[in-house]
């Protein structure tokens, strides 16, 4: 409906996430996306769900490191505000009554509209499986996703999958990936712990035991997951029609 060429636009919401002719809005992406946004006229802000995913996933396919028929699993809680307006005032109107809720599992009919995005943005050649709840807390999110080493190329661990991940967010201003150490892994997560900002953090934790990997990211739903990230993406694109003087 927008004619005016000189227009540009930020779409929030899901609409043109897998559109053509959309830029989607996650800088982190690759090492172009920037540019990209930058200059572009149409830019889908992603999900908050996806941001995560595939912040994880991406860079994991790009270098060969994690199969792209990969049969995954992604596991993940946000808080209540997840569920829009409308649902987080029906969650605070009950609050303590019969109505609340501590955790509640949804998605089961596996057709989120978040597995297009990641499926499509992760490198992805097979449709992952996608496990979605809400928490009683208001917002933040952790999401997690298992990894056997059998059934990764032979020279895959989770300490080169960290290495991956480090490498590639190494200059990345919001995206820290946490140190790591299978010896002494990390045994817990605070889904609220980038609650008002747009930063997010990446882990790995491995036991070379089991041969089992889980890759983990923490943000906030509300912040780099939703108007945090539209900010970043107008900076960047209101950066790139600056004069240069």
């Amino acid at each position: 409906m927008i004619e005016n060429p000189s227009v540009r636009v930020i779409d929030a919401s899901s609409a043109h996430r897998t559109s053509p002719g959309w830029v989607y809005g996650l800088p982190e992406l690759d090492a172009r996306q920037g540019e990209r946004i930058a200059s572009a006229l149409r830019v889908t802000n992603p999900g908050c769900y996806p941001t995560a995913a595939v912040a994880l996933l991406r860079p994991l396919t790009d270098a060969g490191l994690l199969p792209a028929d990969y049969p995954l699993v992604i596991h993940a809680v946000s808080g209540y505000s997840s569920q829009g307006r409308a649902g987080a005032e029906a969650h605070e109107a009950g609050a303590g009554g019969a109505g609340a809720h501590s955790l509640k599992v949804y998605g089961l009919a596996l057709e989120h509209k978040h597995v297009p995005e990641i499926e499509a943005y992760a490198g992805l050649a097979e449709r992952p499986i996608f496990v979605p709840a809400y928490g009683s807390y208001r917002q933040g999110i952790v999401l997690t996703i298992g990894l056997h080493t059998r059934m990764l190329p032979a020279d895959v661990s989770g300490v080169r999958i960290h290495e991956c991940l480090t490498e590639r967010y190494r200059d990345a201003a919001h995206v820290r990936v946490m140190p790591m150490s299978c010896a002494e892994p990390m045994t817990e997560l605070d889904p609220q712990v980038h609650n008002g900002s747009n930063d997010m953090s990446l882990a790995v934790a491995c036991n070379e035991r089991t041969g089992q990997i889980v890759l983990s990211a923490v943000l906030d739903n509300l912040g780099k997951g939703a108007a945090g990230a539209a900010v970043q993406n107008l900076r960047l694109m209101t950066r790139a029609s600056w004069p240069r003087l």
